[in-house]
């Protein structure tokens, strides 16, 4: 059983599993421990990924962002949608139907150390180094490559998913 649960104190909503065998939890916001019993339960289900939704759907709600989250679909939609696409084309298909050279690509990436990012990877990153704020957020991203309003679009996107929260400017990687 999967229970949605929300922080009298900060407003989180947090994902608890097997609520109803636990005698207390702490939310990971503002560390407030609440017996579960007295935690409101948003919703229900024994469907994890249900749960998942309905946490997303919340988050969106609070921020006022309802009609974007109901108009972009549910995860389980955007796989169906990947599958019935047929098959994922690889990197070394989509250079060459490119017209490039895969392994001149590819050797490109050697000679530059590899292990680039994308724009997303890089704004993950900075949250997970501390970043906090947009503002530092968007310094990090800047140093990186990442145009500061891509890293703005970028934040803000991965916050409507609900992969990340926001509180009072503080951001964090759930």
């Amino acid at each position: 059983m999967y229970a949605i649960v929300g922080c009298s104190d900060c407003g989180a909503y947090w994902l608890l599993s097997d609520p109803d065998g636990q005698d207390s939890a702490t939310c990971q916001r503002c560390g407030t421990s609440h017996g579960t019993r007295k935690l409101r339960r948003f919703y229900e289900s024994e469907d994890r990924a249900a749960a998942v939704q309905a946490r997303a759907k919340l988050l969106a709600e609070k921020r006022g962002d309802g009609d974007a989250f109901e108009a972009a679909g549910t995860a389980a939609d955007h796989e169906r949608a990947v599958e019935e696409a047929g098959r994922m084309v690889g990197d070394r298909e989509y250079l060459e139907g490119s017209g490039l050279d895969a392994e001149e690509v590819e050797a490109a990436g050697d000679v530059s150390g590899g292990g680039s990012r994308s724009r997303d990877e890089v704004v993950r990153d900075a949250l997970r180094e501390g970043n906090s704020t947009e503002d530092a957020v968007v310094e990090y991203a800047t140093q990186y490559g990442v145009p500061a309003e891509a890293a703005r679009d970028l934040l803000d996107r991965l916050r409507r998913r609900g992969e990340v929260s926001e509180s009072r400017g503080e951001y964090r990687l759930l």
